[in-house]
């Protein structure tokens, strides 16, 4: 029987065979200093993103919300902004895919913010681009 491998083992195995494939990378961009990987293309890496607007209700406004929300945010691949409305709700524009922003909706509510939301509304829609990073608007 194999000695277990320990997590240190497995980290050390994937950077040498990262090292190994970009010492092989070939160039294929037009321009010295612009590189382009073969596998991933412009289109790949934006198909299939939406835009997901939510409209949250209850008392979601001085309970560090917006704070939480972009916290949250960071550990995934997407774009978007948090801000409140003078009507007491929570407005949140959010892009990328469907699944990852279904993910990270379902990671507010795990985050703690669940006991603050009473409703919420969801709409859907064709990404816009028009977002860099994640923001609270003040």
């Amino acid at each position: 029987m194999a000695a277990p491998i320990g997590l240190w083992q497995i980290i050390a195995r994937v950077k040498h065979k990262a090292k190994k494939s970009a010492n092989n990378a070939k160039n294929i961009a037009s321009r010295p200093g612009l590189w382009l990987h073969p596998a991933v293309t412009h289109t790949n890496a934006t198909s299939g993103r939406r835009q997901m607007t939510v409209l949250f209700h209850g008392q979601v406004q001085g309970v560090g919300f917006r704070y939480t929300a972009k916290t949250v945010a960071t550990g995934f691949e997407i774009t978007g902004t948090i801000r409140n409305l003078p009507d007491g709700r929570v407005e949140l524009v959010a892009e990328g895919l469907r699944a990852e922003l279904e993910a990270f909706r379902a990671a507010l509510h795990d985050a703690g913010l669940a006991g603050f939301i009473r409703d919420e509304r969801v709409d859907w829609a064709d990404a816009e681009n028009k977002f860099r990073g994640f923001e609270i608007i003040r």
